[in-house]
């Protein structure tokens, strides 16, 4: 069979497939399907209880849903709190913030610095990781090469099916150190496998944080200022967790309830994160952001940004999902605390310099999204629409120099510290396996014989 005849076969089985497969969304209206395991009102269908954290963006009152602003409580503790405590001392945050979640309270001095000593501890890769497991085999795709380094590290670790609490504590804390130097090896081997710029890998240093390693091993001299290890560290702080339910810690506690090892649970938790409608939704918004750049001359110019808005929402530009990326989220309907702290930051970071109008652009989108959302239809009309974390995270990862390659890997080096508190809770409390139920609309069939079968048999 010549390519042509393959390409051909392929096709025939492909529209066979969408016409057998393709089911009719009115049906799990029908049969009160919650799709998605969101109700109608896109909140979501309790799967689980948590101690972990607590995503809040609206109340029921008299069974229906009232906005009010965001809020993301990591352990009780709200999350702008926990960024303007840090901002106070000048200090570091991510590790406390690590800590907090996986041991369900804030560290003393002492406990805090060892902490970081053990982080530091457990910062190297096994001898030979980096050449035969990244460098031997390079990838475009940063994401998909730390859930396979993460998964290579189980053949590695002499202990990965000890079931005990301790084993979880340990192999959780050596993912937290060691997912910034996999993502930062991945990219430099990217950049010269596909790229044709140098390959250099730095030496860790254990005297700096999770923040500062990035920036350490990123750049080819080694230099960054406080301002922007101390940014950067903000950011990893908002984005370690967001709450059982979405998508990669719920991926990451649906295999832990299977009772896989802990390597696996965190590979597929990656995975997740990678899809566009999860983390990889940041790099959308960067891609955005350059159309716009492209398209719209003035800042200023609301009606030109608005026309171009429009046929996003059409499906008539941009990558033709008709959404507008960064704004809207499950939960949060006012605001999202994370983008009103990154507002902030963009601001102070783009105001005098070039990317300030860039700044404005993301402003205005974030202005006019919510009424042309209203506009598109009537459902639309009646759910709150504001800007998440991904509209203005870009951008400020752009001003701190991190390549748009490494932004969803910066979501993940940061969402490792949620997932583990996510594994361990599951581990010690779940005890039964996830296994929602699927309706099935199939009818018996009777078997037809292999003979009597034609194209059309279903």
């Amino acid at each position: 069979m010549n390519q042509h005849d393959h390409t051909a076969t392929l096709r025939t089985l492909c529209e066979e497939l969408r016409s057998y497969s393709t089911l009719d969304p009115a049906l799990y209206q029908k049969y009160q399907v919650n799709r998605g395991l969101r109700r109608s009102d896109g909140t979501g269908v309790v799967a689980g209880i948590t101690k972990i954290c607590n995503v809040h963006g609206y109340v029921i009152n008299e069974g229906e849903l009232d906005p009010i602003p965001g809020e993301l409580i990591y352990r009780g503790y709200q999350i702008t709190d926990l960024v303007h405590a840090v901002e106070k001392d000048n200090r570091f945050g991510f590790e406390e913030v690590a800590y907090l979640l996986l041991f369900g309270k804030l560290p003393t001095a002492d406990q805090l610095s060892e902490f970081q000593q053990l982080l530091a501890e457990n910062r190297e890769l096994p001898d030979g990781f980096i050449i035969d497991m990244i460098a031997k085999a390079p990838s475009k795709n940063i994401m998909n090469k730390m859930a396979r380094s993460v998964l290579a590290l189980y053949s590695y670790d002499d202990d990965c099916e000890v079931r005990t609490l301790e084993n979880e504590v340990r192999i959780a804390i050596s993912m937290i150190a060691r997912l910034p130097v996999i993502m930062t090896a991945a990219y430099q081997v990217k950049r010269q496998h596909f790229d044709g710029e140098s390959f250099i890998l730095h030496p860790t240093r254990p005297e700096e944080c999770n923040a500062q390693t990035i920036l350490s091993l990123l750049r080819l001299d080694r230099q960054y200022t406080p301002e922007e290890a101390h940014l950067l560290d903000i950011c990893m702080m908002l984005h370690a967790e967001h709450g059982g339910g979405n998508n990669s810690a719920f991926t990451c506690r649906v295999l832990t309830s299977s009772g896989t090892d802990p390597y696996s649970a965190y590979s597929a938790a990656i995975g997740a994160l990678k899809g566009f409608r999860h983390g990889g939704a940041n790099i959308k918004a960067v891609e955005q952001l350059h159309l716009f750049r492209e398209r719209i001359k003035n800042p200023d110019d609301e009606g030109a940004i608005a026309d171009l808005l429009r046929k996003i929402l059409r499906r008539e530009e941009g990558d033709g999902a008709g959404l507008v990326y960064g704004m809207g989220h499950a939960v949060y309907t006012l605001s999202d605390p994370r983008a009103l702290l990154l507002k902030e930051k963009a601001y102070e970071l783009a105001k005098g310099t070039e990317h300030e109008r860039d700044f404005k652009l993301l402003s205005a989108i974030e202005r006019i999204t919510p009424e042309l959302v209203r506009e598109k239809s009537a459902r639309a009309a009646a759910k709150n629409v504001c800007a998440n974390v991904d509209l203005y995270s870009g951008l400020v990862y752009e001003m701190l120099g991190i390549p748009s390659d490494l932004l969803t890997p910066m979501f993940a080096v940061s969402r490792i510290a949620g997932w583990a508190a996510h594994r361990i809770e599951e581990v010690l409390t779940g005890g039964r396996i996830i296994r929602p139920a699927y309706k099935s609309i199939t009818k018996t069939t009777a078997y037809v014989p292999l003979a009597e079968r034609t194209a059309q048999t279903k």
